[in-house]
């Protein structure tokens, strides 16, 4: 029998499981893996696969909280074949971007689940061609919404003779946040990663591809669980080693979620994210002679003063200024689905009262 305490099972999640539920023979198990339809779970009694209960999942679909890597939910176990997932516990944390196959006009755009239920996301960039402050800082904005705490980890500290520069560039965006410069080849920096390496405490490695995701996975684990491909030295591209999120628990009890190089990371709903990475601009905003300032002619504009001076990078209000448009339209699309998803509400009540 496996305790699932050990997977980051607690109280939050015990205290939703209605004692009808129980009665049933429901039981919690965690996703440690999704390839597509087909869904991995660690339960009491090993891992297993999965598949959705219909009735539940497909009548309504477009509105259903699908799992996701590191979700508790509850299933029903079947010794003759694939358990059945019920549903989806509600989430501690959870970090989602705009799902970038359906963002063409705000009726089509979604929000995509990338990993659920974690403590710490490493935003993770290599100290090579991959290294861009503007992209650390999209990952920022995301990473506060979710409700984790972020850390930066800047990887391959081994190809980069200036990496000091390269941290500081990323203490000017992100003051006093944990920014930990590493090589996982030479073992430079391995140790300062060591506080958040604790049981039961689950990790969530993102960024691009060839940034060493998957070597830290191996090199925290002491062993390899995760092939390794290597990059193109012209342009340090990478390969996707890691094709699908999976979930491994190491030896030490640490929970890790590995994740897929994103090529994009649309962002979905924030509005505190942006407040969080972008506190200094917001400040500024907040000290303009005019409340409704657009930042572009009025007198007294505190942040048009602060890009004359040089206080404020143009880099860096272009960045806001984007990412401020991207979540205005995920927060339209959201606002979209909610009215959509009540006005069905309203439809289906309508129709059961005319019916009986």
């Amino acid at each position: 029998m496996i305790n699932l305490t050990e997977y980051g099972y607690n109280d939050i999640y015990e205290m939703q499981i209605t004692e009808e539920e129980k009665e049933i023979g429901l039981i919690p198990a965690r996703i440690i893996s999704v390839q597509k339809e087909t869904y991995r779970l660690i339960t009491t009694y090993g891992e297993k696969n999965a598949k959705l209960k219909g009735s539940v999942f497909y009548q309504d679909a477009r509105y259903r909280n699908y799992p996701a890597v590191g979700d508790f939910c509850l299933i029903k176990a079947n010794t003759m074949g694939d358990d059945v997932i019920y549903r989806v516990l509600e989430r501690r944390t959870c970090f989602s971007r705009l799902n970038p196959t359906l963002r063409t006009t705000v009726s089509s755009a979604s929000e995509q689940i990338v990993a659920a239920n974690f403590d710490y996301i490493f935003i993770m960039a290599s100290l090579n061609h991959d290294f861009n402050v503007r992209r650390i800082e999209r990952y920022l904005t995301t990473a506060w919404q979710s409700g984790g705490i972020p850390i930066v980890v800047l990887t391959k500290a081994d190809l980069c003779d200036n990496y000091s520069s390269k941290a500081a560039e990323i203490e000017a965006i992100a003051p006093g946040m944990d920014i930990h410069v590493i090589s996982t080849l030479t073992g430079f920096g391995m140790d300062t990663l060591d506080k958040y390496l604790k049981p039961a405490t689950t990790l969530v490695f993102l960024g691009s591809s060839g940034i060493g995701k998957s070597s830290l996975v191996n090199a925290l684990a002491n062993k390899e669980l995760m092939k390794v491909n290597e990059i193109r030295e012209n342009d340090s591209k990478g390969h996707h080693t890691t094709t699908y999120r999976q979930l491994f628990k190491l030896d030490n009890g640490v929970l890790i979620i590995d994740t897929p190089g994103m090529r994009e990371l649309g962002v979905w709903a924030v509005e505190e994210g942006l407040g969080e990475t972008f506190f200094d601009i917001e400040e500024l905003a907040a000290s303009c002679r005019f409340h409704d300032c657009s930042h572009t002619k009025e007198p007294g504009c505190a942040v048009k003063a602060a890009l004359d001076d040089g206080t404020l990078s143009q880099g860096r209000w272009k960045s806001y200024v984007r990412l401020k448009k991207e979540a205005g339209y995920s927060s339209r699309k959201a606002a979209y689905l909610r009215a959509k998803t009540e006005r069905n509400k309203n439809v289906i009540k309508k129709q059961r009262s005319e019916k009986y």
